[in-house]
């Protein structure tokens, strides 16, 4: 049994990053039950404690990690909705996004939240990126939000792997795939190049705010339903209508002689590729790819996502995606060099993206946590910017709706500009075909 961990490139890249900016996802359940603080704390520090989360251990000297144990030291800070719960979580978010964890050697990388209703409450989870991937931390949520509400332990598994294998291991186990993802370097630089820059009133602030935008069971069904009948993936779907819904307000693009696509971003979960079947693993096992599209006007959405799964379907096919965790291994190796105002300039320069989607169908984890239970549960979910890309929709699928929590650099984005592209989004979805034959 291990009883330390190496940080994987993607979590090394993730200690780097908030050296410039804290990098802090939020997690929020909905927890239909009235709130006592004690109780509430008493199932957190329960559920922590059971899966071996506390006393961590970080030497990022020699980039590893260890969890020591002992007693969990819960954060908890309630405020009340004020009849308002939606406002109050927007704010109560945006300030956990912005609001540094300790870098001490020891550190606490959980910081929960209540929003109290009266009759009910949201119970939100910040945490330290590099901690964990967001389907751990759902499963952490999940599991106090149903000790909560049964008043014992969740049903479902407590165990989780703390020190999994890094990305070497996938590099070793897959020779072909290595050999392609360092190939196919040129090829992604060469891309890079014909994407235009987003625009910053000044690269090096990296606040967060954030948005929020709720589709509704009919919206989620032609989503669905569209995919399905034009023969792409979901994720597919997402990216072609964050594309139409950026491409106005990067009109610049048109008048260039060679930066005239517009690149989104796709965040994946690659645990599977480490060791298919195995256990829950804890940390976050990342990669990413990147979409180019010119957009011309006049182009539907069906061209347009049928595009977009030209370019994905190869990616994953060839498992392009692993040429991200190549690339950050490349862009560690600089990293030492650059001063603090070229770190912020790094990405957008050569790896420029305007947006980022990352999907968490929360549905088979409820599932797997058995009982009725999660039927009262509601979740959501918001993912920072981090310096790669200036903004991220993640889509977090419950029951029959789907919340996007977006995540947008102030410096790239004003929030009239963010609810705007929201609303193109939106009225994408709304005008998809809801027959299985369009």
């Amino acid at each position: 049994m291990r009883t330390d961990g190496r940080f994987n490139l993607f979590q090394r890249m993730m200690l780097r990053w908030r050296e410039l900016h804290p990098y802090n996802p939020v997690h929020l359940v909905h927890v239909p039950q009235a709130l006592e603080a004690e109780r509430l704390r008493a199932c957190i520090a329960e559920r922590v404690e059971a899966l071996g989360l506390t006393g961590l251990v970080v030497d990022t000297t020699r980039w590893r990690f260890r969890y020591e144990g002992g007693p969990a030291q819960v954060e908890l800070t309630v405020r009340a909705a004020n009849g308002m719960p939606l406002a109050e979580l927007s704010r109560a978010i945006e300030q956990e996004f912005n609001r540094p964890f300790s870098a001490a050697a020891q550190e606490d990388p959980f910081r929960f939240l209540v929003i109290d209703e009266g009759a009910a409450f949201y119970l939100a989870l910040a945490y330290d990126h590099f901690v964990a991937s967001g389907e751990s931390i759902a499963r952490l949520l999940t599991g106090i939000a149903l000790s909560y509400i049964r008043g014992e332990v969740a049903t479902e598994s407590a165990t989780v792997e703390r020190y999994p294998a890094t990305y070497r291991s996938v590099f070793l186990r897959h020779p072909l795939w290595s050999i392609r993802a360092i190939l196919g370097l040129p090829r992604m630089s060469a891309s890079a190049r014909r994407a235009q820059r987003p625009r910053f009133s000044q690269v090096e602030d990296a606040r967060n705010g954030f948005t929020y935008v709720r589709l509704e069971p009919p919206q989620l069904r032609a989503l669905l339903g569209a995919s399905k009948s034009w023969g792409v993936t979901l994720n597919d779907l997402l990216l072609a209508s964050l594309m139409q819904a950026l491409s106005p307000i990067a009109q610049e693009r048109r008048g260039e002689p060679r930066r005239t696509e517009l690149a989104v971003a796709s965040i994946m979960n690659i645990r599977q590729d480490f060791k298919p079947g195995g256990p829950e693993v804890l940390s976050p096992c990342l990669a990413a790819f990147r979409v180019g599209h010119t957009v011309p006007d006049g182009i539907g959405l069906r061209q347009l996502a049928h595009d977009v799964h030209a370019i994905t379907a190869r990616i994953k096919r060839e498992h392009r995606y692993l040429q991200s965790i190549v690339g950050l291994g490349l862009s560690a190796l600089i990293w030492p060099f650059l001063t603090p105002s070229r770190r912020h300039r790094f990405y957008p320069k050569h790896y420029p993206v305007w947006a980022g989607v990352t999907t968490l169908n929360i549905n088979p984890i409820w599932s797997r946590a058995g009982g009725t239970r999660t039927e009262q549960l509601d979740y959501l979910r918001a993912v920072p910017t981090g310096p790669l890309c200036p903004m991220v929709l993640a889509a977090t699928t419950t029951h029959d709706v789907m919340h996007i929590g977006i995540a947008f650099r102030t410096a790239a984005f004003s929030l009239s500009t963010v609810e705007g592209i929201a609303a193109a989004f939106v009225r994408c979805v709304d005008q998809l075909p809801t027959g299985s034959s369009s």
